[in-house]
Order: C-alpha cells, then structure tokens, then sequence
C-alpha cells in the first residue's frame, strides 16, 4: 500500500533525508523513468548512512510507486507510460479554455448575472418541480434553478464524506464527484485516462457496458482472470509486467457476474502490484452500500491514493434515479470535474437533493435493511434451487443480486439464451461478460431477486437432461 507523504514524520530520519534527497533527483530528472539507483553500498557511501538506511529509503520509493525493485538488476526509477494523474491532457486544457465562460456561469457567487444563459428563476416552473418533489424540495437554497457547480449537491458530497469516514477512509467533500451513476463516472474516467491504442486490464468475467466503453475509445482490453476470491493476482501481475497498462478497473464487493467478494489477502497482492507496476485501479462498487456485503474492500487499504473509487445509487434506491459518485485524489477529481462540465455540464441537483434527504432522514438506512432481508432470503431459496438440481455456483454468494451459475459440460450458453428466449425465459450468457473465450465450463448469470419461477428451474433441468449433460 503507497504510504503517503504527510505520514512520514516532522523531522525526517536519516532514511528519510535519502528518500527526500532521491526525490528531488527524480523530480529534476537527473534520474529518468528506467535508470537505476546507486547500488546500496555505492549510496551508503555517498550519503553517508548505513547500508540498512539505504535499505529502507529504497523500501519507501518502492511503498510509493517511485521506485521498482528489479531481481538482479537492483533499483530502477519506475517507467510509467500513462501521464501523470494531475496533468490535464493538452485538448482538455485548450476544451476548458474555451467553455471558461461556462465556468464562470456555474459560480453561485455573482449577485448580478447579466451574462447567465438561462432565465431566473422567476421566469420558470420551478415551484412546480418543487411541488412534485414534496418535503424533499425544502432544502434548496440560492437560485435553484441553476446548473449548480460542477462537482454535484454540498450536501450529498458531505454525506458520503461521512459515510467514507465511517468505513475508515479519508476523503474530504472536495474528494467526490457526484455523477450520472456509475455508468457516467465509468464514461469520465476512460475520457480521462484512456487514449486509442492504450492497454487496459479488466477483470474477465467483467462488466460487459465497460467494455462496450473501452472499445468505442479504441483501448486495448486485456481481462485478468477473475477467481472466486477476486482477481488472480499471478494473472495480474503477468499481464501488467511488461509496463503498458495505464488502469486496472475491478469490482471488489458482489463481483458482477460471479458473485464473489474479494479477500484480504487477494486485495493486498492486487495493491502491491498495481504500485509495483504504474497501475491506477479503478474500483467500481455498485453494492457497498448492501448491509449483506462486507464493507471491506480495496479502498480502505489504500485510502485513495493510488485508487479511484466509484459508487451509485442506482442498484440500491432506483435504477432511474440516475445518482452516483467518484472519489478519488483531488488532483483527479479536478480533472474529471472539468471533464464533466464539458460533457453535461454538471448532474441534477434535485436528484441530489432527494437522495441526500433519503439518507439524511433515515429512509435510505430503513430501506437497506428491508432490502438486506429481501437478498438474505432469496439468495437462500436460489442456491437451494439450483443446489436440489445438480446446479453449482462459480463462488458462495457474498450478499449482491447475483449468482454465477456454472452449465454442465457440453452446453453452450449462447445457444441455451436462445432456447430459453423462445419460452419467454430472459437468460444472460456468461459469454458476454468474457473478454477471451476460455476452456472449461460456461456459465450463466441468475439475479436472485428475479429467479423465483419454478419454470426457469424446469427449463435448465429439462434442458441439460435433453443433452445428456447430467
């Protein structure tokens, strides 16, 4: 996990004056991406400290991503292709320059706002919209009418400072960027990050609207095979080695489409070698907020340093309630904010406003409860349909809406979708959540909170008993 800068103490150690001074080395580019370090005893000699001090500053650049510690070569400065995260992209700055009107319209700090676009308040049916949302509108101030600052409702912001707090992660209000969903902080994110021809990792199976994503940005999408306990870190570590994977996007918590959550011990290996390697994780977690999941997950280890959190409502309260969030370093969240006002210049401040008075009045955390119970039972009734047939899950279910169904051998899941389509039955073939065909079984995705007909379960024993698969 990248130990962070203000963590070091007040008056540096002698290991880390080294680290301070090598730095500064790097940062002056005296040493570039891919030179090495002074041998251990060639800079012991050269700072005057021990061997061991040494041993420890270069520990510290490796813990920070400065470094990388390569076997029978020693120490080099880690090669990086991505920029860095803070730098905005040449055609972003020239975008940002030209909508710097835009900018200025969304500041809430004129009293006179002859060059505003649009007409105040006054002028339109905003008591209507308030009217419709009831004693969720009481909260509005200013002239709410307004677009609103591009970085999303204070209030909601604050919320989910609070909340992140409660989970042991340090993010500030002006750490989160509120969204159109997970779907929109996904678009941000690979706007941002991700050019044509750029490598990026994903988990396989994955989340197949991402992919979707990547391609129409002309990315190169390599999937990291994704196992019970999360990504295979051997797997990861293979695929990122040779330098060329910008970002790495997973899901920790009630994995889509396995199920599976992920280990302390997998989300530890996952860290090291995103740091290991220049990797900037991307951790999208649509059911954090589930009291049937665990609320461990990769975040709380690397506290938003070297990873962008994203969460939503939308799995949660309604899938129309088009509400989501970015957290991450404020240099990131900076750039992703001017992105977004150059996209949709900012997201519904009354949407905002209902899903902060949800959670600030008690409903959000009354609603999680009933929708806990709901998941704990039809999760039981599920696997003990599947399990009563024959039917085994690719991972135990860990609390989300899904379960990995695993198909006899010979039955092709395309081709089950199909036949299933003519009886009315919707299935969702595990293929299409594949970035590379793979040998062995195919697999399915059930949602629990939808498989509770007698004849999808007819369907699936008649059908492998047709094809001789059981």
């Amino acid at each position: 996990m990248a130990r962070r800068r203000d963590d070091l103490p007040a008056s540096p150690s002698k290991s880390g004056v080294v680290v301070e001074k090598l730095e500064a080395t790097i940062a002056s580019g005296a040493l570039k991406p891919g030179s090495k370090l002074p041998s251990i005893r060639r800079a012991a000699v050269q700072f005057g400290v021990s061997k061991n001090t040494v041993i420890d500053a270069y520990d510290r650049l490796v813990a920070t991503g400065q470094v990388v510690a390569r076997q029978g070569s020693g120490f080099q400065v880690l090669r990086r292709t991505a920029q860095p995260a803070g730098a905005t992209p040449k055609h972003v700055a020239e975008a940002v320059d030209i909508a710097s009107l835009l900018t200025a319209q969304l500041e809430e700090s004129f009293s006179i706002r002859v060059g505003d676009g649009r007409p105040p308040a006054s002028w339109m049916e905003e008591s209507e919209v308030r009217r419709h949302l009831g004693a969720y509108g009481r909260y509005r101030q200013g002239d709410d009418s307004g677009y609103g600052s591009a970085m999303g409702f204070q209030g909601l912001r604050e919320r989910l400072a609070h909340r992140f707090a409660e989970r042991e992660i340090r993010a500030t209000p002006d750490q989160i960027l509120l969204t159109f969903g997970a779907n929109h902080a996904l678009d941000l994110i690979v706007r941002r990050f991700v050019a044509p021809g750029d490598t990026v990792l994903v988990d396989d199976p994955g989340y197949y609207p991402l992919f979707a994503k990547l391609k129409l940005t002309q990315a190169r999408i390599v999937g990291v095979k994704r196992l019970a306990t999360g990504p295979d870190p051997d797997d990861l570590a293979l695929k990122a080695a040779d330098g060329q994977a910008k970002l790495f996007f997973t899901q920790s918590l009630a994995h889509n489409p396995t199920g599976g959550s992920i280990s302390l011990p997998t989300a530890h290996a996952v860290l090291s070698i995103a740091v290991r390697h220049g990797l900037l994780i991307v951790e999208d977690d649509p059911f954090v907020d589930l009291p049937t999941v665990g609320s461990f997950r990769m975040t709380s280890l690397d506290q938003l340093n070297n990873l962008i959190s994203i969460g939503t409502f939308s799995k949660t309260l309604s899938a129309s309630l088009r509400c989501g969030f970015i957290a991450a370093r404020p240099d990131i969240v900076a750039s992703l904010a001017e992105l977004k006002m150059l996209t949709t210049v900012n997201s519904s401040g009354h949407v905002e406003q209902l899903v902060f008075n949800l959670i600030n009045d008690g409903h959000y955390l009354r609603h999680l409860k009933r929708l806990g119970n709901r998941i704990r039972t039809a999760t039981d009734k599920v696997v003990a349909n599947l399990d009563r047939r024959g039917f085994k899950p690719f991972a135990e279910p860990s609390g989300g809406y899904y379960v990995y169904m695993m198909l006899p051998m010979g039955i092709d899941d395309i081709q089950l979708a199909k036949d299933a389509g003519r009886e009315g039955i919707f299935i969702a073939p595990g293929s299409v959540f594949n970035v590379e065909k793979r040998a062995g079984p195919a697999y399915i995705r059930v949602n629990i909170a939808r498989a509770d007909d007698n004849r999808f379960y007819e369907f699936l024993s008649r059908y492998a008993d047709e094809r001789g698969a059981k």
